[in-house]
């Protein structure tokens, strides 16, 4: 059970090989138990084959549903061993079930606006968008997906560049949440803030250390109090939000530490931060709704 070997990874390998020739061009292979489920029961991407382990217990009723979400869109569904499905998920947590199938695509801003504007019909009402400038890990990106799915966030935009795409592992890391939730991207986050600026939002950016930021009042996120939509700008894992950004951020937010920290150790993972400052603002708005 410790570490792999050569040899392991060698015959890992040459497993993989059968079960990858009939692959789909341009699909990919969805790993774990909620990506594999709502992405066959949403319907927004191109479903090809289901993968699953003979399972035993608790498990099997799963396994059976899965049977029958793939029979309901007429996926063929191939009972496999454990180590095929290692093979298939590349040694990732799968849970006995693997998906072929396309991948998903950020939306563009252009097709979202015009839908949209029905269910808006009061301009003040509390929207709560989030903006992502370069975040490029998987896992965070999942992480953060799935908080902003949770807390209630309308609307997620991406950056376009340097920004981590729709992988299997961010649907795995958001529990299946990008399979139900749209998100967008811009290829000029500026732009985006500037016209949402105009039209009334309020841009919050967030920011590790108060003292880093020039000419944008800095508050603590449990101070902060809201009453036109808002859009919540997070930054890149390593730099924070860029220079630019930060000028077009009407206040920004910084969370309060608990103790005095030691050197080395004074920033949250990105994720983890932007849950508390969405909790923050969220919460906010379900007292409001009352």
């Amino acid at each position: 059970w410790g570490g792999e070997g050569d040899s392991s990874k060698a015959r890992r390998r040459q497993e993989q090989k059968p079960l990858l020739v009939e692959r789909t061009k341009g699909s990919e292979i969805l790993f774990g138990i909620a990506p594999c489920s709502l992405a066959l029961s949403q319907s927004r991407r191109d479903v090809f084959r289901l993968f699953l382990k003979e399972s035993s217990g608790p498990r099997r009723l799963v396994m059976s549903e899965f049977v029958l979400q793939a029979m309901a869109r007429g996926v063929p569904v191939d009972h496999v061993t454990g180590r095929e499905l290692n093979a298939l998920s590349r040694g990732r947590v799968h849970q006995g079930v693997c998906l072929e199938a396309t991948p998903l695509r950020f939306k563009s801003l252009e097709e979202a606006e015009k839908p949209d504007l029905g269910d808006e019909e009061n301009p003040k009402q509390q929207l709560i968008w989030l903006v992502l400038e370069q975040i490029q890990d998987p896992m965070n990106l999942g992480a953060l997906l799935r908080s902003a799915y949770f807390l209630g966030v309308d609307r997620v935009v991406t950056s376009q560049r340097n920004s981590c795409p729709l992988t299997p592992t961010v649907s795995k890391a958001s529990s299946g949440a990008i399979e139900v939730f749209d998100i967008y991207s811009t290829d000029d986050i500026q732009s985006f803030l500037k016209a949402k600026t105009t039209e009334g939002w309020e841009v919050v950016g967030t920011v590790t250390k108060p003292e880093g930021v020039e000419n944008v009042p800095v508050i603590s996120c449990l101070e902060f109090r809201w009453s036109k939509p808002v859009i919540i700008v997070i930054g890149n894992e390593g730099d924070g939000l860029s220079l630019e950004t930060q000028l077009l951020c009407h206040r920004m937010l910084s969370i309060p530490p608990g103790r005095a920290l030691h050197p080395g150790i004074e920033s949250l993972n990105v994720s983890v931060a932007t849950g508390i400052f969405l909790h923050s603002i969220c919460s906010q708005k379900l007292k409001h709704s009352d």
